[in-house]
């Protein structure tokens, strides 16, 4: 028996970056393949930030699960009910926002693992088993294994408490939300600002003392993505379908706009 690989944890395993693409905008199953052939390892799925309904996420999780791209969510809230209902449909990570504590960590850790690891409900025939029926210990054995739980630090209390977020059991990755956590910090929109990359370190610094990975999302300058890599972030979301889209596009009006046009009355010849 052998549940689908999650590229993304395999990677991280294996001391390498895993790539993350962001979908706001994309609400078709073809997205999985176009970010597995752009060179992507893993599906940001965005239920916090768009207007994405449930059906549509469990949809592109599934296609994602057989395209080399694994899924993973991010939930609008702590609910478990938010996480469970995507990892019965395909998801293979759970992205939680605002994680400011410890006890929150735990709860998130807890509600997105089968027992013993946690008190998911056990479901019926799993998409990451390929819906094969197999003993339900080894299914529960082989999900808990691939699925990636990611505690987001966004906030200062959860900055302060950092530490002891990385060391509770069953959280895998803590990826700081620059953007908001900038804003927290009093100094919104600036991302290299000294008390982000502070807390760039004091992120990775907890993910090595307690062997998690530290990951970064919400910066896309090339100058603090080396900078913040190089700090020992792994868990890179790497930019948005909208992103890559109005960059193409602009890209494109700006080169076309850009040729000469030809002169009136001028004669084409070949």
């Amino acid at each position: 028996m052998q549940s689908i690989r999650n590229h993304a944890k395999a990677r991280l395993a294996a001391g390498e970056l895993a790539l993350g693409m962001g979908l706001r905008q994309a609400r078709t199953v073809d997205i999985a393949q176009i970010a597995h052939t752009s060179g992507f390892d893993w599906l940001f799925i965005d239920m916090e930030h768009n207007s994405m309904d449930v059906d549509a996420a469990a949809q592109i999780c599934q296609a994602a699960l057989t395209s080399g791209v694994t899924p993973i969510i991010r939930v609008p809230g702590h609910e478990s009910f938010h996480a469970t209902r995507l990892l019965d449909n395909g998801a293979m990570g759970i992205v939680v926002p605002h994680v400011s504590t410890a006890a929150q960590a735990a709860c998130i850790a807890d509600m997105c693992r089968f027992p013993p690891a946690g008190s998911r409900s056990i479901p019926g025939l799993l998409p990451q088993m390929g819906f094969e029926a197999h003993p339900i210990a080894d299914v529960v054995r082989a999900v808990n294994d691939e699925v990636l739980v990611v505690a987001m630090i966004e906030t200062r209390e959860g900055l302060e408490n950092v530490d002891a977020i990385a060391a509770v059991p069953g959280i895998d990755v803590l990826l700081v939300g620059a953007t908001d956590l900038a804003a927290e910090l009093g100094v919104t929109g600036q991302l290299g600002h000294p008390q982000v990359d502070a807390a760039i370190d004091a992120v990775c610094a907890a993910c090595a003392k307690h062997g998690k990975v530290a990951g970064v999302g919400g910066v896309y300058i090339e100058a603090l993505m080396t900078a913040y890599i190089q700090k020992g972030a792994r868990f890179i979301l790497s930019g948005s379908d909208l992103a890559f889209l109005m960059a193409g596009a602009q890209a494109r009006s700006v080169m076309l706009r850009s040729i000469p046009l030809h002169a009136a009355g001028q004669t084409v010849t070949s």
